[in-house]
């Protein structure tokens, strides 16, 4: 009663080998996912496309990045606490924001003299 016959093992093994397939096909789809992720994002909150009321198409990918840090670092003088990226992004309503804007304008331009 103790001996298991052939038949009953080989069915546990291939299940066994199943799961740990399924969970390597998983864990590579996963992983893979999140690279794909990091390299679809630009590093910064707010990109070319939420700021397009700017045309950053006059700076190479270098100005660009350097004029987004610029963007993204800088603060709205409204007293929001936001970022200026975030604010001519988000908030139309800001009592600052033609201004927000015309800084966005020169730090483009900013990036673009460099």
């Amino acid at each position: 009663m103790g001996k298991t016959s052939r038949k009953q093992v080989k069915p546990r093994k291939a299940t066994r080998t199943a799961r740990k397939l399924t969970k390597w096909a998983v864990g590579l789809a996963v992983f893979a996912l999140i690279g794909y992720g990091i390299l679809q994002m630009s590093g910064f909150p707010f990109g070319v496309d939420d700021l397009a009321i700017v045309d950053f198409t006059v700076l190479n990918a270098s100005e660009q990045r350097t004029a987004l840090r610029a963007a993204n670092g800088a603060r709205c003088s409204c007293g929001c606490a936001m970022t200026l990226a975030q604010c001519v992004a988000t908030d139309m309503s800001c009592p600052v924001r033609d201004r927000n804007i015309d800084r966005l304008k020169t730090i483009v331009q900013e990036a673009r003299a460099r």
